[in-house]
């Protein structure tokens, strides 16, 4: 299993525990989407079910891929791990949409395994990705785990926005803080990936990763120059014509164009974020307000299933008001 890029600190602080002996039973490992949270939880559920039956293993993530207990992960019948995700909507199209939320009947599905002792060791291991995720009733029923947690089980719960859970929740788990990879991390990660991609492509990634190599990985082959280049111009000339926004509307309209759409929707506003980073007095005010008014659309525009072509039109028009602000200024 590839060991994670990036956020040593993090990575250092829970193996510090877990070499220690004095591992916490509920780990919130909190940051960003897209920098890997994820990729280390399930590297160090492995290691923390191979190291409960094999205490020889050195210090570290790695775990050899021909060990007993990384076979029966690779091969998803390991009898002490789960993890909980939202699910597809048609279980016909396990690669189709996903369901909004975790149900609180997948959290039940823990409950007979809770009612039982670990199987091959003493440790258990259930990942949750991400907690953000759950149902109403399904949180509060894993807090009840949480509470009175099963003998040997750990729990490893990711969340891209920790203020939206249960105060109950966060107090129960110890906060494992992941933040934005650095520029040559999010090559590394993403030439891992990519081995085939020349340097021209992973600089495009790169970019558009904005220190999540996550995020970078769903824009791949969607070929988003056009559109970097069109949010570029809209901010540098105003587009007094609306000519090019109306343009940018028409190239990402349709069903075909849905992922490119949704990439726009996550661009924008890291697009304004970068500008306001080297903006002074009005101009910087103007790209805040701008910055907030790109991210308020963007939920909206998902949350509410707003019409894509007047949605592009009226971001275009945010991103506008940044030359506006240079104008003045």
């Amino acid at each position: 299993m590839t060991i994670p890029i990036g956020n040593a600190a993090a990575h250092a602080a829970f193996l510090a525990s877990l070499d220690g002996g004095s591992l916490h039973h509920a780990w919130l490992m909190v940051g960003p989407e897209g920098v890997g949270k994820a990729l280390f939880a399930k590297a160090a559920a492995r290691r923390m079910l191979a190291a409960a039956v094999d205490p020889t293993l050195p210090s570290g993530l790695d775990v050899p891929a021909g060990h007993r207990i990384a076979s029966l992960l690779d091969a998803g019948s390991h009898p002490d791990f789960r993890m909980l995700a939202r699910l597809p909507k048609d279980p016909e199209k396990p690669e189709g949409e996903l369901a909004r939320s975790i149900t609180i009947a997948q959290v039940r599905t823990l409950q007979p395994l809770f009612a039982t002792m670990p199987a091959l060791s003493k440790r258990r291991v259930v990942v949750i990705d991400a907690i953000d995720d759950l149902e109403r009733n399904a949180a509060n029923a894993l807090l009840k785990n949480l509470e009175e947690p099963p003998a040997g089980t750990i729990f490893l719960l990711i969340s891209h926005a920790p203020g939206k859970l249960l105060p109950t929740i966060r107090s129960r788990c110890r906060l494992l803080r992941f933040e934005a990879m650095r520029e040559p991390e999010v090559a590394q990660a993403l030439r891992a990936a990519f081995p085939d991609a020349d340097e021209g492509e992973i600089a495009t990634l790169v970019a558009a990763a904005d220190g999540a190599p996550g995020r970078a990985l769903r824009f791949a082959g969607l070929d988003l120059g056009a559109v970097d280049q069109a949010i570029a111009a809209i901010a540098g000339d105003g587009d007094r014509d609306n000519g090019c926004r109306t343009a940018l509307a028409r190239q990402l309209m349709g069903k075909a164009a849905q992922p490119r759409y949704e990439a726009f929707l996550d661009r924008v506003p890291g697009f304004i974020a970068r500008q306001a980073r080297i903006r002074t007095g009005h101009a910087l005010r103007t790209a805040l307000d701008a910055h907030a008014a790109a991210r308020d659309l963007a939920g909206a525009a998902r949350g509410l299933s707003l019409d894509p072509q007047a949605t592009v039109i009226e971001m275009a028009g945010i991103v506008a008001r940044l030359h506006e602000g240079t104008a003045m200024h």
